[in-house]
This record gives structure tokens, sequence and C-alpha cells, in this order.
């Protein structure tokens, strides 16, 4: 089982493409996150706590996510605790992900929520 559309809003690849160059697995990575949690949780329902509803954005639709079990193999000995966290919108009725940022915590300690409301703070529900 696949989702119809995944995207990336600009941004995400230029937070990815300064990543890739100190973790140059994450491409892989981010694929390997796709094919894994990310059906499992949207397709399957199965909850690892690796990804959680982000709450108080007052944006009804899309829903935003924050992953927080992220395994990427350059950061060696990690395994889902790297320390990598990624935002992105899920769009049930289309069945699309948008991918919003990627960041390592040591760098940023959160997400962006003024890029989530940019992008996203006018969206409405489910037409």
């Amino acid at each position: 089982m696949k989702f119809k559309h995944i995207e990336r809003l600009e941004k995400f690849s230029n937070d990815l493409k300064k990543l890739l160059k100190r973790y140059p697995s994450l491409e892989d990575d981010l694929d390997s996150f796709i094919r894994a949690q990310l059906i499992a949780y949207h397709k399957f329902n199965v909850d690892n706590r690796g990804i959680v509803p982000m709450v108080g954005l007052a944006i009804e639709y899309p829903q935003i996510f924050k992953v927080l079990k992220f395994a990427c193999k350059s950061l060696k000995g990690k395994g889902v605790q790297s320390g990598i966290r990624m935002t992105y919108a899920y769009f049930s009725v289309e069945d699309r992900i948008e991918f919003i940022e990627i960041y390592y915590k040591g760098d940023q300690e959160n997400e962006d929520k003024e890029r989530i409301k940019k992008y996203y703070g006018n969206s409405t529900k489910a037409l």
C-alpha cells in the first residue's frame, strides 16, 4: 500500500540538502521511513510512538505530524533515536503526504511552527 502522492516543500528540500552534507544516508533513510513507519502508521494504524500529531496549531486540515523516531544510518549506533526530526502534513482525503521540515535536534531544538502556519494556517476542512 502506497500513498497517492508524496511531495516535499521547497524549504524541506533545502533542509535536506544541507543535512545530506553531514548525513549522506538521509535520502535512503527517508525512503526506508516512508516504506516502514509512515505506511504502517497511516495505512495500518500501527503506532510505535515514533509519529505524533501536532496539537495547538489551530489547523483543521491537513493533519500535521511530527516524527520523533527516525533511523539514520550515518549516525551509527543511535537507531531511531538519531536526533533527526521531521514534520509533515497528511491530507487524508487526497491520500497525500507533504514533507514540511527536517532538522537535527542538536542544531535546532524544535520545529518551525511559523513555517507550518505559513503553509497551512489558512487551511480549512477537507472538501
